[in-house]
């Protein structure tokens, strides 16, 4: 089956269900907390699902995915398709028509030209973005009329989905945002704290890696909605503490990334306040393997290319080694239970893009570990850490802060410890290292550590733009202020070959089988190690209704239709 196929078939319009509350505004107040604070709202200077998921209430895509994983029409009636005469025959083109009567919050009307702005915004040259791969191939963007977009690509894209489509890349509007083009989007302060936008919720006060503090859109283009009149977003704490004060004290209605220890969440849910709700995704905890030199000696050149490759981890057999020494079991049971999966794979979803060539690595091997390292000389000092031409291996670790990940982080240390390398451990408060501050040396961007482990995953369940985010031009520089989708700095033009080659290929099949050597060449090249396969893990009161759990967007996508009981 060819995706032009399922183009041709597509259904014209979805439709979602309407809300059954009296009026915008009926349900007061709600409470929202993320232990991981939000940093910013603009989700082109910033890849952390903290700052995506918070600015979803407020600037919104053409069109994106539903709890089920279903494109849904969103600031469009209709989804484009071969079918409707919105994606070309030749499917170089997709045209996308505005919804009519959609405004910004400041009453102004969204129009063709902001859709044209959003693109030419995350495009420009002499600028980062966070989320270029998705805009990947496009030769174009035009405005046909006031209301039509036209989005023309350099060769046949039988996936023409990737831009503004998902939480990730959100329409801008054009007016407020016409001077923070290129170099200077990082300084626009007042437009990345507080950006206008057409969803359902206003920023009226926005206090980064702390609160955001939200009012009902006047202007939303449903008229009895959102049913809350204002949202307090509480960042801070740890996520024991997020979850207790949704299920056991009721101070908050809603709480995201609730990594907590599945039997403390179980007793915590006793208490009759709230519940807990999961779902799997394409989430997976991993660890990006440095494939650069983050010695602060090197200056500007410090975690780039030109700064000179890793001196230890450059060598395949130590990559290999510590993938070897790690029981992802024991990880995925003492922090996740059953909202955790063992995995060896980036890309463990949807099923069709799930590799088996790496199932070795489910099972620990510290012996193997050991005699890798040997054969590839890396031979044990007086005080067992192993050394070789004079360099030691001698990691530093860092992940964000939250009790499973400091669990892991001892964890891993440990079997690390067993086959000779010295670790030492940083945890970085997750609004930094997740945040997009330029000044701060402790963003998983910029990487100035040996290891880094987080979690990530991509919107909907095609994961061309997801998988395209490794070729090398997206790693992170100074030149495009550190933003790119590439941690590790993995370069490889066999790679990038293969994502070229499946942008432009239809057949599904075949798209699965480029998906998989990706994902296979990242995993055996040792550019990333993946751990667990992770369940999203939230709660809610039981007086809030409306909450559908969406793993392929964001969690607060329908925050529109929530109401109280």
């Amino acid at each position: 089956m060819k995706i032009k196929t399922i183009l041709m078939g597509a259904a014209a319009a979805v439709a979602l269900a309407p809300a059954a509350f009296a009026g915008r505004g009926d349900s007061g107040h709600v409470n929202i907390i993320f232990w991981q604070a939000a940093s910013i709202l603009n989700p082109y200077l910033s890849g952390g699902t903290k700052d995506v998921f918070s600015s979803s209430m407020i600037i919104e895509p053409l069109a994106r995915y539903d709890e089920n994983g279903n494109m849904v029409p969103w600031l469009v009636d209709t989804i484009p398709t071969v079918a409707n005469g919105g994606v070309s025959e030749d499917l170089t083109s997709i045209t996308w028509k505005l919804k009519s009567g959609v405004k910004w919050s400041d009453g102004s009307a969204l129009t063709s030209a902001d859709v044209v702005f959003t693109a030419n915004y995350c495009m420009d040259p002499a600028g980062g973005c966070q989320q270029l791969a998705k805009f990947a191939d496009i030769a174009s963007v035009e405005a046909l009329d006031d209301m039509t977009v036209k989005i023309t690509f350099n060769k046949a894209k039988p996936f023409p989905y990737g831009p503004m489509v998902g939480s990730q890349t959100p329409v801008i509007q054009q007016a407020q945002f016409k001077d923070c083009v290129g170099i200077k989007a990082p300084e626009c302060t007042a437009q990345n704290f507080g950006p206008i936008g057409t969803g359902p919720f206003v920023v009226t006060d926005f206090k980064a890696n702390d609160v955001i503090a939200l009012v009902a859109n006047p202007n939303y283009r449903d008229a009895a909605k959102p049913a809350f009149a204002s949202v307090t977003l509480k960042g801070g704490g740890d996520a024991a503490a997020a979850a207790r004060s949704v299920l056991e004290t009721g101070e908050f209605d809603y709480g995201w990334n609730l990594q907590v220890d599945p039997a403390i969440l179980k007793q915590m849910a006793s208490a009759g306040k709230g519940q807990v709700v999961s779902a799997f995704g394409t989430s997976v905890e991993r660890f990006m393997i440095n494939a650069t030199n983050p010695d602060p000696a090197l200056g500007d050149k410090r975690g780039t290319v030109e700064g000179g490759p890793h001196p230890y981890l450059s060598d395949p057999a130590v990559r290999k080694a510590l993938s070897m020494a790690i029981d992802r079991q024991v990880i995925s049971d003492v922090g996740y239970g059953a909202a955790g999966k063992p995995t060896c794979n980036v890309l463990p979803a949807p099923a069709i893009y799930a590799s088996t060539a790496n199932d070795s690595c489910l099972v620990q091997d510290i012996a193997g570990a050991n005699k890798m390292l040997d054969d590839a000389g890396w031979a044990r000092a007086s005080d067992g850490i192993r050394a070789k031409n004079g360099v030691r291996i001698s990691i530093l670790y860092q992940t964000s802060t939250n009790a499973v990940r400091q669990d892991t982080q001892a964890l891993v240390k440990q079997w690390w410890n067993e086959i000779g390398v010295e670790v030492e451990l940083k945890n970085i408060s997750a609004s930094v290292f997740f945040g997009g501050d330029q000044s701060s040396p402790d963003t998983f961007q910029k990487f100035f550590s040996d290891v880094e482990m987080y979690t990530n995953n991509f919107d909907g369940t095609d994961p061309e733009a997801y998988m395209g985010g490794w070729v090398c031009s997206e790693a992170p520089t100074p030149a495009n202020n550190w933003l790119g989708a590439n941690m590790p700095r993995y370069c490889n033009p066999a790679y990038d070959a293969l994502s070229a080659e499946m942008s432009g290929t239809g057949d599904l099949n075949e798209r699965a089988r480029l998906a998989k050597s990706m994902n296979d060449m990242l995993i055996q090249d040792g550019a990333i190690i993946a751990l667990v396969h992770r369940g999203n893990v939230s709660a809610h009161a039981n007086s809030l209704a409306g909450v559908k759990l969406n793993t392929w967007d964001s969690e607060l996508w329908n925050i529109a239709d929530w109401s109280r009981n």
